[in-house]
């Protein structure tokens, strides 16, 4: 019985990092069609959480690590919540308004395996400015 306590109290140990230091980031949908935190730089297992602080807004993700298991995309003006558990580069924009360069780029575990692809993907001529200035910011603070 007692090795069973032992066996059960490291098992907890061990699990008690993972759940300690996963964080929640907050990103706001701004008045100016933008997010408020334009590229975010997590770890896996951590949260972000889109709050509608302004109307007519959503996520969508365009482009992930494994396109498979991108989340779908949330209503028009609801609180949206991701766990990340793949690391790389996510893509996503607001649905109404990512041709207008609506867009974020979330770097999961400093992880650029999939930058390629998402340098690759189309977007509108305003959009690609946007684009290429956040994948700019992502790769600079990733030095």
């Amino acid at each position: 019985m007692r090795d069973l306590m032992k066996l059960f109290s490291l098992f907890f140990l061990l699990l008690i990092p993972n759940i300690v230091l996963a964080e929640v980031i907050q990103i706001e949908f701004t008045e100016n069609d933008s997010y408020s935190v334009e590229v975010a730089r997590i770890d896996v297992g951590d949260t972000i959480e889109w709050l509608p602080v302004n109307e007519g807004h959503n996520v969508e993700f365009f482009a992930g690590p494994d396109m498979k298991s991108l989340p779908k995309k949330s209503e028009i003006d609801e609180v949206y919540s991701v766990v990340f558990e793949n690391s790389g580069v996510y893509l996503y924009g607001c649905t109404p308004h990512s041709n207008m360069g609506m867009l974020g780029l979330i770097v999961v575990g400093n992880d650029f395996h999939n930058i390629e692809e998402i340098k690759k993907i189309e977007v509108s001529r305003v959009a690609s400015s946007v684009l290429k200035r956040l994948i700019d910011i992502a790769q600079s603070s990733s030095k």
